[in-house]
């Protein structure tokens, strides 16, 4: 993909001018934030030091287990909402899911293979691995895009926010807690001031009070503190009670 300032100009042009229920900018923000730094990881892993070899290998996996769960997330609850109104709006994602899914579990066994090599292959197939899950990420990177703009257009074309955010209670609630709460860890420290203080304060709304308060142990180990502090002013909480 090239990228140049007419395309560019053309991406902004596909936002709604009246700000629309995104049902991808979240949780995207939380995978290109994940993929990046399990892929960074990776790169600087030290696989003599075998704690260090192992974190590195379980956070590849771990990635691999959530960008499994998010596909079969948007199968289900994303492209019928897309069908059901634009029939055949989500095949060509659709089909880069079916690719997606077999590359993760390429990976997975790649991964697997890594943690059960002799310690003097491991270096070799670090690389190789570290090779393979970039490129994995490249192209989830295009694919993000391409649901952040058509897929858009389409649900926001055919669906009041209403009822998207129908389909998104739905879909978040049917996300188990364990995954939740790491998908939580990614989202929140990578979204802007203003998308923190909406998602939380809605959460602070709906979720029970033990609930909140771990998702908030939970981000803020990974927010500076002047980041923290303006989200405890928009929450309009004390941040020095909250720390």
């Amino acid at each position: 993909m090239k990228i140049d300032t007419r395309e560019i100009a053309e991406i902004a042009a596909t936002q709604p001018t009246v700000p629309r229920v995104d049902l991808y900018a979240g949780i995207h923000k939380a995978l290109r934030a994940f993929m990046t730094d399990t892929l960074l990881g990776l790169g600087r892993m030290d696989v003599e030091d075998d704690l260090d070899f192992a974190q590195g290998c379980q956070r590849v996996a771990q990635l691999l287990d959530v960008l499994q769960a998010h596909l079969e997330h948007e199968n289900r609850f994303v492209h019928p909402a897309i069908e059901a109104r634009a029939q055949g709006g989500s095949l060509a994602v659709a089909d880069e899911h079916e690719g997606h899914e077999r590359a993760i579990l390429r990976l997975v066994r790649a991964v697997a293979d890594l943690m059960a090599c002799a310690r003097a292959d491991r270096a070799p197939r670090a690389q190789a691995l570290y090779h393979a899950l970039a490129l994995f990420v490249a192209h989830n990177f295009e694919h993000m895009h391409l649901e952040e703009t058509a897929h858009n257009a389409a649900l926001w074309q055919h669906y009041t926010d209403d009822e998207l955010m129908a389909v998104h209670g739905a879909l978040v609630s049917s996300i188990p807690p364990g995954e939740m709460m790491l998908v939580m860890r990614w989202m929140v420290p990578f979204m802007a001031p203003a998308e923190r203080v909406a998602l939380l304060g809605e959460m602070r709304q709906q979720a029970p009070a033990e609930a909140f308060g771990a998702v908030l142990d939970v981000v803020r180990p990974h927010l500076t503190a002047r980041e923290w502090d303006k989200l405890m002013a928009g929450l309009g909480m004390a941040a020095a009670a909250a720390r």
